[in-house]
């Protein structure tokens, strides 16, 4: 368990389901924009900060849910829930780990692209970058994109079912 007071409770109440809405928004974010650079090369120069910035924010969206998350496993198991309900929430919790495996391994593929193609300001790109690099590293982009969106899909809809089913 995580620990810390971001974590665990936000006025009194379970600090997940407050903040997992940013990973909510933020990973499928950074999906469109990973796309958008990497196969429509001529939206790069308008777009480059705004993927910069998801590459960046989306894993620490992903990280602080997925922590939050933890927490509110560790009290449900405290507090007796049943067994059918705790598999439920383990199952999304392992949806959600692979969910930020996946966002943290796509925003480095992002930042790693952007730098590759010279969108950096002030900051020198590789001498002669050859084709077939930009275009392996757009195809890598788009491949953990569409898993990266997966997951997340996968995440929202279990966390959602156990939540949900039966109300």
């Amino acid at each position: 368990m995580a620990g810390g007071i971001v974590f665990e409770r936000i006025n009194g109440l379970p600090a997940h389901a407050l903040l997992v809405h940013a990973a909510v928004v933020l990973v499928p974010l950074l999906v469109l924009a990973a796309l958008a650079f990497g196969l429509v090369p001529w939206v790069r120069g308008r777009i480059w900060w705004a993927a910069a910035l998801l590459a960046v924010v989306a894993p620490v969206a992903a990280f602080v849910a997925k922590e939050s998350g933890e927490y509110l496993e560790q009290l449900l198991r405290s507090r007796g829930y049943p067994a059918e309900i705790l598999d439920q929430v383990a199952t999304h919790a392992g949806y959600g780990d692979l969910t930020f495996w996946w966002t943290s391994a796509l925003g480095l593929v992002v930042l790693v692209h952007i730098y590759a193609t010279g969108h950096f300001p002030r900051v020198p790109a590789p001498a002669n970058l050859p084709g077939v690099a930009d275009i392996a590293l757009a195809a890598g982009s788009a491949v953990i994109a569409f898993v990266t969106a997966y997951y997340v899909y996968r995440t929202g809809d279990t966390g959602a079912k156990a939540v949900w089913t039966g109300v």
